[in-house]
């Protein structure tokens, strides 16, 4: 897939405020300070079209951004740590939830994990969720290029394995680099095999 435009539309908080739900949608969610920002950039080869930050937590809204006029990217706010209060943090995860649960075109859900860790419980956690309530979704790992291809391959073995406790299989997964774009053009080849087969919810 080409990329031939990307447009910031709106952010928000709503649900019922959001774009209408009549092109397919793919949203972007990981703890915070996973390098999300910056994948969304590298793969749109917009260096500034979703805000990047050394502060955890930088993303507090639901952002849609229309790309090549006929899909929705969405960077989600990260769940985890973020330097903000209790109180904002369940805001964030409540307007999350009902998003993810009520988007009727939502087509996949990718979650961003740092492929410098070993499995951690809350990235676990909210793929068990996602699977509890039917959501389909893909795995991204991300800067890769911070180690060898052996230690990121090695982290992502160990992780399909742990959901392979709850799933029957695990998802199909990337592995990433916003520094080098690695990763990138599968990820929108897969989104583009998913807007092929789109149809409008009945």
């Amino acid at each position: 897939m080409i990329i031939q435009s990307a447009e910031f539309i709106i952010s928000n908080t709503d649900v019922r405020k959001l774009p209408t739900a009549d092109l397919p949608e793919y949203a972007f969610i990981g703890r915070s300070n996973v390098g999300k920002s910056s994948l969304i950039n590298a793969m749109t080869r917009r260096k500034g079209l979703a805000k990047t930050s050394q502060k955890p937590g930088k993303t507090q809204l639901i952002n849609h951004f229309l790309i090549n006029k006929n899909w929705y990217l969405v960077d989600l706010p990260g769940y985890g740590f973020a330097q903000t209060s209790k109180k904002n943090r369940q805001i964030w995860e409540k307007f999350i939830r009902k998003y993810l649960l009520e988007r009727e075109n939502l087509q996949c859900v990718f979650v961003l994990i740092d492929s410098r860790h070993e499995p951690q419980k809350i990235d676990l956690d909210f793929c068990y969720w996602l699977g509890e309530q039917g959501i389909p979704f893909l795995l991204v790992f991300t800067k890769a290029d911070k180690q060898s291809l052996v230690k990121s391959e090695q982290n992502v073995a160990k992780f399909r394995r742990a959901l392979k406790t709850w799933f029957e299989a695990a998802p199909d997964c990337f592995i990433t680099s916003s520094e080098t774009r690695s990763g990138c053009e599968d990820i929108l080849h897969a989104i583009q095999e998913i807007n092929d087969k789109f149809q409008l919810p009945e």
